[in-house]
């Protein structure tokens, strides 16, 4: 795909980290070029952990050379031990991206969702669907948390480009638009 922005997008997590990478081209069409998820072993001690979690994510940016990363914001849950662990991941990765000279954003879930949904509440469900047909793929991207790096991924993409072509330029799908109409209106707030 000439001129395609290349993004990986990492939904963090300390047991399973998913990780996907899109080429998205100036018209906002996209194509997968990977998804995955990066694993590591419970029983291991945190920073070995971490250390597997970041020679996944190694692998994949030796491998498939993004021009920016994309990472899910940590946002608070019930759980301490979660959002510690996915915290720790996040900060991997954005390390990572900056030890590569990368350019890193970070994107809250409820932004991923009205990227790629038009909604910001969608469900993991609605969100896999809308990656699966954004990505021409014959099948929903599983498990969640790899689905979950690719839609993080579009939205990068999609944000990036939305500063830049305004809809009236046209080639933005329903979702995308209810997203910058969205932002616009929390703009002016």
């Amino acid at each position: 795909m000439a001129s395609a922005l290349r993004v990986l997008g990492i939904d963090p997590g300390l047991t399973r980290c998913g990780v996907g990478v899109v080429d998205v081209a100036r018209d906002r069409s996209a194509t997968l070029v990977h998804v995955g998820v990066v694993r590591s072993v419970t029983e291991l001690p945190i920073e070995r952990r971490l250390a597997a979690i970041a020679a996944g994510i190694r692998s994949v940016l030796d491998e498939h050379r993004p021009d920016v990363v994309a990472v899910e914001r940590v946002f608070a849950q019930q759980n301490r031990n979660t959002v510690m662990g996915t915290a720790q991941a996040s900060g991997v990765a954005l390390f990572l991206a900056a030890e590569r000279g990368l350019p890193a954003a970070t994107h809250t879930p409820s932004e991923v969702k009205a990227a790629i949904t038009g909604y910001g509440a969608a469900d993991k469900l609605q969100v896999q669907t809308m990656v699966a047909r954004v990505l021409r793929l014959d099948a929903l991207p599983q498990p969640a948390d790899a689905a979950d790096a690719l839609a993080l991924a579009l939205c990068h993409a999609w944000r990036q480009g939305a500063a830049t072509a305004p809809a009236a330029q046209g080639g933005l799908t329903p979702a995308q638009r209810a997203w910058a109409d969205a932002e616009k209106a929390a703009a002016r707030r």
